[in-house]
């Protein structure tokens, strides 16, 4: 009886679950469940098509693949990464690169990737032309979503952020030097009269009066600028994209709206900053790589998606590689950047594996927007960093 009543409250707990992620993210409870449930098989089928996107594959073709495969490994791997192989074709990529001149496995390989493509259409998840679906879209950022979370919650990365911006009718906090039209009523006596004494004045002097600063909750604007150039390609533009699940999650949740541009050579897609969830998911699993990177137009068209509000206004650049496009591509960069810093918008920035040029250029970028500057040596971290620097805004 009792293990009857436990089991009936873990599947009146996993609903409910469920019910809240399908309100967050506006997908179907079914989908919700199975992944909840960790059902293998939609796990595997999300994480192929998260793949796919990751490596600049938006449709499925077999017979392209297969003839890659058998024609040229080692270009194949490059093409399509070992993580997508090995989902795809359900063998070892080791295994493939050993015996793929063997026509009776050719034939085997052959039949797999077939019948992955049939079973990933029967789920819906590709259409009859062996394009991803809008159902594929869903599982692969479902996926994402809930590995992120579990990487996350654990370790207490998604703590509380508290939100400040200046208000003239906030809470005392911490002083500054006393300016024309501070409120007299915000003077610090104690901390004006320690500073006339640490001066050895003899009366408090205009210069020696501190005030207090006055703080709110403040919303913010936050636009997360992810670079999708050639060189992302891969595992680094996953766990870019699984940065900005996190930062989205978290923000929205602390009722900031997010915003994404995903940037190469141009801008490939934008998304005004929103408080939708679903919206930003979406937005971020399609992303594929490739192309240069062009960090001037990505800051400038950043800096027209921020709306007219008065509020906290913050752009998040992440990159491998600063810049390759335009006539005088730092010139510009900077230049755009001097131009948010006019509007009033902070710019962070977060480099991958910079090399020595690029990380000059990055303490320029940050000097200029008054922001904070991440470098990070490998993946793993992507998530925190973009999380930390939410946090400092």
């Amino acid at each position: 009886m009792l293990g009857d009543r436990e089991a009936e409250k873990a599947e009146v707990e996993q609903f409910s679950e469920a019910q809240e992620m399908e309100g967050k993210l506006g997908y179907g409870s079914e989908l919700m469940k199975s992944v909840l449930e960790n059902d293998k098989e939609t796990i595997e089928d999300g994480k192929l098509i998260a793949d796919a996107f990751n490596q600049g594959i938006g449709g499925f073709m077999p017979d392209t693949v297969f003839e890659h495969l058998v024609s040229n490994y080692s270009l194949a791997k490059k093409l399509y990464g070992e993580r997508f192989i090995r989902r795809l074709a359900g063998y070892d990529p080791k295994f493939i690169e050993k015996n793929v001149k063997v026509p009776e496995f050719q034939r085997e390989l052959k039949e797999k990737i077939n019948e992955k493509i049939e079973h990933l259409k029967e789920k819906d998840l590709l259409d009859e032309d062996e394009q991803i679906t809008e159902k594929g879209i869903e599982t692969a950022g479902l996926v994402l979503y809930i590995e992120e979370l579990e990487k996350l919650v654990p370790t207490g990365q998604l703590g509380e952020k508290l939100h400040v911006k200046p208000d003239k009718h906030g809470t005392k906090q911490d002083v500054k030097e006393f300016s024309k039209g501070a409120k007299y009523r915000d003077i610090s006596i104690k901390k004006s009269v320690k500073t006339a004494v640490r001066r050895r004045h003899s009366t408090l002097h205009k210069e020696d009066l501190k005030v207090h600063n006055r703080q709110s909750k403040g919303e913010i604007e936050l636009i997360y600028c992810l670079d999708a150039s050639a060189s992302m390609k891969g595992s680094k533009l996953n766990a870019a994209k699984k940065a900005g699940i996190a930062l989205a999650f978290k923000a929205i949740g602390a009722k900031d709206k997010v915003g994404i541009v995903v940037f190469g050579e141009d801008v490939k897609s934008t998304l005004t900053p929103t408080y939708e969830f679903d919206m930003i998911l979406k937005e971020i699993v399609q992303i594929k790589s490739g192309g240069q990177t062009d960090v001037a137009l990505t800051v400038k068209k950043a800096i027209d998606m921020f709306s007219s509000e008065e509020m906290t206004k913050h752009l998040i650049l992440l990159t491998d590689a600063l810049p390759t496009v335009g006539e005088e591509p730092e010139k510009e960069t900077l230049s755009a950047v001097a131009l948010a810093d006019a509007r009033g918008i902070t710019v962070s920035l977060v480099g991958l594996n910079l090399d020595k040029e690029g990380k000059k250029l990055a303490e320029k970028i940050v000097a200029v927007g008054k922001g904070r500057l991440f470098i990070a040596k490998g993946i793993k971290e992507l998530d925190k960093i973009v999380l930390q620097d939410y946090y400092s805004v």
